[in-house]
C-alpha cells in the first residue's frame, strides 16, 4: 500500500474510533452553539447512554476537548462549554515542576505543613468564605537541583477540592492537582519586587533584605473561589517569563 493511501486509512479509522465519534458530536455542538459559553454540556452518563460506548471512551473524548480548550471539566460539576473569544495577550500559568523539567533540571518540594485551619476575616471574602470557616492551608518550598526556588503559601476552599490534605504534594504540585479537580475560569495576578518575611527567608536561605519576586495569585471557577496563594521567589534565583501576541 502507497504510504498516501496508509495514512488515508489510520485517519479514516482514527476517525471511525468511539471516542472520535463522540468528540466530534460535542465539537461539532459546540462549533454551531449549541452549547454557548459557561453551558453545562451533556454528562459521561448520558454520552455514554447516547453513544453506546465505555465511560472511559467518553472520558477520553472529554479530555481532548478540554486539552483543546473547548471545555472545562469541574469536579462533581460537569464539563462546561469553555469561552472562545480570543485573547490578545495571557499570562499562563504553569507549573513549576514542568517549568524546572523543561530545563532539564530536578525538582523536589519539602512540605512544612498542610492542615485544616478556621478562616481569618481578612481572607475570607478572597475566598467565598464565612469567618471561621474551615479553610486548607499549605506551606512548600520546592526545589531545583536542591536550590530553594519558590516558598509556596496557599489557601484552598475545601468545596473545590475536598482532598487537598490527602494530597502528596512531594509528588505533585499543588497547581497540578488543582488545575485537574478544579481547572480556573479567572486568574487574577499582582506581581511586585519586595522582601520576603522572615519566615520565608528562612525557608528559602536567603537574607531579610534580598530582593524577592512575589506573585500573589487567585483563582476562581465559575464565580467560586478555589486558591489564593503567594510565590515567593528569591530575585536572583527566579525569573519570570511570558510571551505577547498582538
Amino acid at each position: 500500500m502507497p504510504p498516501s493511501a496508509a495514512a488515508s486509512d489510520a485517519e479514516s479509522r482514527a476517525t471511525r474510533a468511539p471516542y472520535a465519534r463522540v468528540k466530534a458530536f460535542l465539537k461539532q455542538g459546540l462549533s454551531s452553539g449549541r452549547w454557548p459559553p459557561d453551558a453545562l454540556m451533556p454528562s459521561e452518563s448520558e454520552l455514554v447512554s447516547q453513544f453506546g460506548v465505555s465511560r472511559m471512551t467518553v472520558t477520553r473524548a472529554l479530555r481532548e476537548l478540554q486539552s483543546e480548550g473547548l471545555v472545562t471539566r469541574v469536579q462533581g460539576l460537569g464539563t462546561y462549554a469553555a469561552h472562545l473569544a480570543p485573547v490578545s495577550s495571557t499570562l499562563t500559568i504553569r507549573d513549576l515542576h514542568d517549568e524546572i523539567a523543561a530545563r532539564g533540571h530536578r525538582h523536589h518540594a519539602v512540605v512544612h505543613f498542610a492542615r485544616e485551619e478556621p478562616c481569618t476575616a481578612m481572607l475570607a471574602p478572597r475566598l467565598g468564605l464565612t469567618t471561621g470557616d474551615p479553610v486548607f492551608h499549605s506551606l512548600i518550598v520546592h526545589y531545583e537541583n536542591d536550590i530553594a526556588l519558590q516558598c509556596e503559601d496557599r489557601y484552598v476552599n475545601p468545596a473545590c477540592a475536598p482532598d487537598y490534605l490527602t494530597v502528596d504534594f512531594t509528588q505533585t504540585t499543588p497547581t497540578h492537582y488543582l488545575l485537574e479537580v478544579a481547572p480556573l475560569w479567572e486568574a487574577q495576578y499582582a506581581i511586585e519586587s519586595g522582601n520576603a518575611t522572615a519566615q520565608e527567608a528562612r525557608l528559602l536561605g536567603i537574607g531579610a533584605r534580598d530582593p524577592c519576586l512575589i506573585i500573589v495569585r487567585r483563582t476562581v471557577n465559575h464565580n467560586v473561589p478555589i486558591t489564593l496563594a503567594r510565590l515567593v521567589h528569591p530575585g536572583a534565583r527566579y525569573r519570570l517569563e511570558g510571551q505577547f501576541s498582538p
